[in-house]
């Protein structure tokens, strides 16, 4: 007996030991990413042998277009890592042949990277000098990343982020054919980057995935699969391809999974200092995107009591020296925050040089004013303050006109332990609730992800000549449809597009726009791209208020801005002569653009 105990004590040891170096070894194992960095790696390198192969050429040989084509689709497979590492030259190497302005040294640097490369072999007159000048720039910029990749490990969290970052790429950028104008190659390059993503997939964590949820590993395999076989069978031209039924059901359900992934595998650390909610199935969510990462940080995370307190400073007209104007005299909540006026009045009647802009996700942009000369959403604030024509009042003098309403004393105490005796606070309030206001929720966004199928065919022709023919998301990305370029949200885009003085169209206006910063005449009639959320609710229409309908302002964009209506306009930034569209897709534009109206009294 005792023998037989002993045997039986020593089989179980011999089992737990064995068991627990089984899961030791388990535990130990993790997804490979030294072999996914090698796939982002390789795939630079591709590019950069395929631009030496270019250089070797003459502008003109017959083989560049082809040799351009393997660039790219190299390039798009090295992008999510290679961008997310070095974002400024990740852009310069890929984005619009548009000159760029060094605020350090007043300088211009002439168009670069591969979309100036795509103008010089798809529209000719560039002598071989200049080609070969723009191969080898962009060359110099693709060694910079493949440094970046050799010198920096791929960690999940990195991946993870710069995975999110090439996904809404697609969506705001391959579908609108930013990266692409002239090829029209974007398209195409949406299955380059998801057959990209699943082969990094399959080299790192697809173990963990099928261990842990076989279902969700097949699931996504099969989204991928039929969105790449979606795409690769469609026959449609650019501008026929249905981007609202791609988005919809062949994009969105692989956000979906991809979420599910990055939760599953337990190797995500979260991230709160990036613009998305990681957490958040589709970009089209109420919550895709997060306010901290656009809110300056004096002005984060404030409190319930601080949004209150500034939604009724919003109302407030004793906020102003004369005691007349509020927020809310030039932002009706009711025209979902702008005022309906050509342009508003100011504190004596007079009317102001510019329109009122609404307000619903104004924070989601980094720069305020139709010319940009405020930075923050405070700046802003603040020179409406300080402005004599509007409230007339000092920042850093507290308006006491506002303590005979007995309310606001508690009301300060719990924002701020008390009444400041200067404006910042208030400003810091109204501020807050500003940023409240935001818009995700419309009758677009419910039928892009799928929670109601009530959208028109005129409304789908629409969104797909938004993102197509019309190359309004160009300049307007998805999905926020402002000028906030993703997917780092860093910079607000500002167009020169030459609007007119009158809806005659016969003059210039003779607003310089952001010309005022640098005096350069590349900005003069420069000004912010506005959202289009809302729009239906927010006529008159441009910096001057001087288009009346949706219908005259695709008109104006139609014949090709200014520069179509033989305004001289050198250095119009529009991408395009004109658009030729016919007046039934004008009607489908319009159509669209109307279903981006949100409930504006709703609270989110």
């Amino acid at each position: 007996m005792v023998h037989l105990r002993s045997y039986f004590s020593v089989f179980l040891i011999i089992i737990c030991s064995f068991l627990s170096c089984k899961n030791q070894e388990k535990e130990d194992y993790s997804p490979n990413w030294e072999e996914a960095r090698g796939y982002y790696l390789q795939s630079m390198n591709e590019a950069i042998s395929g631009l030496e192969k270019m250089s070797e050429n003459k502008v003109d040989d017959s083989t560049n277009k082809t040799l351009f084509i393997a660039v790219r689709e190299a390039f798009k497979k090295a992008e999510p890592y290679a961008s997310y590492l070095n974002p400024e030259v990740g852009h310069r190497a890929n984005g619009p042949a548009l000159p760029i302005y060094k605020e350090d040294n007043g300088r211009f640097i002439n168009p670069i990277g591969l979309q100036k490369i795509e103008e010089t072999l798809y529209e000719g007159g560039v002598d071989q000098a200049t080609y070969d000048y723009e191969v080898d720039i962009t060359k110099g910029f693709f060694k910079v990343l493949k440094n970046d990749i050799e010198k920096r490990d791929l960690t999940p969290q990195r991946f993870f982020i710069a995975t999110h970052q090439q996904l809404l790429r697609i969506i705001s950028f391959s579908m609108a054919n930013f990266d692409t104008p002239v090829s029209g190659l974007g398209i195409e390059e949406a299955a380059v980057s998801l057959n990209s993503l699943k082969e990094v997939y399959e080299k790192s964590i697809q173990f963990l995935i099928k261990d842990r949820n076989p279902n969700l590993d097949e699931t996504f395999l099969n989204q991928v699969y039929d969105a790449v076989n979606y795409i690769q069978n469609d026959n449609s031209r650019f501008e026929d391809f249905d981007r609202f039924g791609f988005i919809r059901d062949y994009v969105n359900p692989i956000t979906r999974s991809w979420v599910k992934i990055r939760n599953e595998s337990g190797l995500w650390e979260g991230a709160d200092n990036y613009p998305f909610n990681f957490d958040a199935p589709t970009f089209f969510e109420p919550d895709s995107f997060n306010l901290e990462y656009f809110t300056p940080a004096v002005n984060s995370k404030p409190t319930p009591e601080q949004i209150a307190l500034g939604e009724k400073l919003f109302f407030d007209p004793n906020l102003s020296e004369a005691g007349k104007m509020a927020c809310a005299t030039c932002h009706n909540p009711e025209k979902a925050y702008s005022d309906g006026m050509v342009t508003s009045l100011d504190n004596l009647g007079d009317a102001l040089d510019r329109n009122t802009p609404t307000l619903i996700n104004v924070a989601y942009q980094q720069s305020f004013f139709w010319d940009g000369r405020s930075e923050t959403l405070l700046e802003q604030i603040n020179s409406v303050f300080t402005n004599e024509r509007e409230f007339n009042t000092s920042v850093h003098q507290f308006s006491t006109e506002i303590l005979k309403d007995s309310t606001y004393a508690p009301l300060f105490k719990q924002a701020f332990g008390g009444i400041s005796k200067r404006n910042k606070d208030v400003i810091k309030a109204i501020s807050s609730y500003i940023s409240t206001l935001k818009g995700f929720d419309s009758k677009f966004d419910k039928n892009i992800r799928g929670d109601e199928d009530n959208f028109t065919t005129e409304e789908k022709h629409g969104f797909n000549l938004f993102m197509g023919k019309a190359l309004c998301a160009t300049c307007h990305f998805m999905p926020l449809t402002n000028g906030t370029v993703p997917p780092f949200f860093k910079e607000t885009e500002k167009e020169v597009i030459g609007v007119p003085e009158t809806a005659a169209n016969q003059q210039l206006d003779d607003d310089l726009g952001f010309y005022w910063k640098y005096k350069e005449e590349l900005h003069r009639g420069m000004f912010k791209t506005p959202s289009i959320r809302n729009v239906a609710l927010t006529a008159p229409y441009m910096h001057n208020g001087v288009y009346n309908s949706l219908e005259v302002v695709i008109d104006f964009y139609n014949k090709g801005g200014g520069g179509g209506l033989g305004f001289d306009l050198e250095h119009q930034t529009l991408p395009f002569d004109e658009l030729t569209l016919s007046d039934a897709e004008q009607k489908a534009l319009v159509a669209f653009m109307k279903t981006l109206t949100d409930d504006v009294n709703k609270e989110y």
